[in-house]
């Protein structure tokens, strides 16, 4: 089975101020790729937790994360594969809102999902509004192709960052890789400082 899904072909090059070194505007469409099956969770079987070096586990089911207060966010997204999408819109939960009642150490994050996957961060880059876990694109559910029922969304990091069916972060004060940075992906993935791979 290929490691990655549809999403490429023939391309436009357009330059934009927006657009970071080496990315091209993919215009309306939106690439689906992934590394492996697309994970299908119940809502009934749903949660979000905040786990690791905390003082006590944080968790919502479905409705109680939808009860948090919300934010709408228009933002332009980065991929590693140098396709990028403007002004994309999205609702959900700030990252800043899911930890603020946190007690933590910590100065890292990895973000974990259904499927297994992980992608680490600097927790400094999930934080002070910068990042959100989103369930609704465009005005509608998120739907599980794009990593519904909620995803990370980080946009000022390369696309890989913002996790796809995810269940939760760990916070630790070590940084310890995710899926793709242990196969040479670059560890926290600036598109504007092109961190693709390991040592950009």
């Amino acid at each position: 089975m290929s490691v990655v899904s549809r999403g490429f072909g023939r391309h436009e090059v357009r330059r934009d101020e927006r657009l970071p070194p080496g990315q091209y505007d993919v215009g309306t469409r939106f690439p689906v790729l992934s590394a492996g099956p697309t994970p299908r969770t119940p809502l009934s079987a749903w949660d979000l937790t905040i786990q690791g070096e905390v003082e006590g586990l944080r968790r919502w089911n479905w409705d109680e994360f939808r009860a948090l207060p919300r934010e709408a966010v228009s933002v332009d997204i980065h991929c590693v594969t140098k396709w990028s999408k403007f002004d994309t819109r999205w609702e959900g939960v700030a990252v800043d809102t899911l930890l603020a009642d946190v007690q933590t150490e910590a100065t890292y994050a990895t973000a974990f999902c259904d499927g297994g996957y992980t992608t680490n961060h600097r927790l400094a880059d999930l934080t002070d509004g910068r990042a959100w876990v989103v369930d609704t694109y465009d005005g509608q559910p998120l739907a599980p192709e794009h990593g519904g029922p909620v995803r990370l969304l980080v946009p000022h990091l390369y696309f890989w960052k913002s996790a796809k069916w995810l269940r939760g972060f760990a916070l630790t004060r070590l940084n310890e890789p995710g899926f793709w940075e242990t196969f040479g992906y670059h560890d926290r993935g600036d598109p504007w400082l092109e961190q693709r791979y390991s040592g950009d």
